[in-house]
């Protein structure tokens, strides 16, 4: 199932990064600006370095400074490497990890000519990465996407140092999805039926070895993803005739598959069962 899940993922996601959406598309701008990035980030990075599947804005609460390493756990065309390597400056390193060939391709497109920034294709739950060799890991609406996420809790553990850091936006589940909902496969590549509860992720941390967990409900409206039409990705479906969130195709063109996840979504609120989270964690010292 998990090797299933994987090359969903993986096809999905390989087709948003060829589809051409960027910011100078205005619903995937839209959908930046409403999960926290300002207009001066996104003018300072290539257009497509967005594609409208964030939900937050991990590096605005990263707290990272000059000199950090930082890791971006499902990097996509680098929003996120690209933003956090301006905060940690010629001496630090921002690391971009995706397992989709397609995203990292653009990633480093996007990336040229930034000495401080690298990628490396890899599933988030087997970093290339020594242990303790990283100062602060961040997500952006990704680890939902994990088939194990005990097993990439474990492996972010592993990279950071002690004292490290871990800063993630993610989504979260505020109550049981319906079963229609949790056992489709394409509404676990829509970020939505892979996701955990709170407890859960509170739990599954510290059973990693994470010290003073917190999971953050960032308030956000999750239907802000509305704004760019016909994107089959977690974070930027269209909407269906009754305002709801469905997955579309990234070029446009229908299939049976999505058309019968249309029909499930189109009886849930998103907003009901979910919620956009900020996700801190620490690596005790010792």
């Amino acid at each position: 199932m998990n090797d299933n899940i994987h090359a969903v993922v993986r096809e999905k996601y390989g087709s948003v990064a060829a589809s051409g959406l960027s910011t100078d598309n205005s619903g995937v701008k839209a959908v930046a600006r409403a999960f926290g990035y300002s207009e001066d980030q996104l003018h300072s990075i290539p257009a497509t370095a967005n594609m409208g599947l964030s939900c937050g804005n991990p590096t605005a609460f990263a707290s990272l400074k000059p000199g950090e390493t930082v890791v971006d756990l499902g990097c996509g065309g680098g929003i996120d490497v690209l933003l956090a390597a301006q905060k940690v400056g010629p001496a630090g390193k921002s690391v971009g990890i995706d397992m989709t060939p397609r995203m990292i391709d653009l990633a480093r497109k996007n990336a040229a000519g930034v000495a401080n920034a690298e990628f490396h294709l890899a599933p988030i739950d087997q970093l290339p990465l020594p242990d303790s060799s990283v100062d602060c890991v961040i997500s952006n609406c990704v680890i939902n996407l994990a088939p194990d996420k005990p097993a990439v809790f474990r492996e972010i553990f592993r990279v950071l140092k002690p004292g490290g850091r871990l800063a993630v936006s993610d989504i979260a589940l505020k109550k049981t999805l319906p079963p229609d909902l949790a056992d489709d496969l394409l509404a676990y590549v829509g970020c939505v039926a892979g996701a955990i509860s709170f407890d859960e992720y509170r739990s599954g941390l510290a059973a990693a070895g994470f010290q003073h967990v917190q999971i953050v409900d960032s308030g956000s409206d999750l239907n802000a993803y509305a704004n760019v039409e016909g994107q089959s990705a977690c974070c930027s479906p269209a909407m269906s005739s009754t305002g709801l969130p469905i997955l579309g195709n990234p070029c446009g063109t229908g299939s049976e598959v999505h058309r019968g996840l249309s029909q499930v979504l189109d009886r849930h609120d998103v907003n009901d069962f979910a919620a956009s989270v900020k996700v801190y964690a620490l690596k005790p010292m010792h």
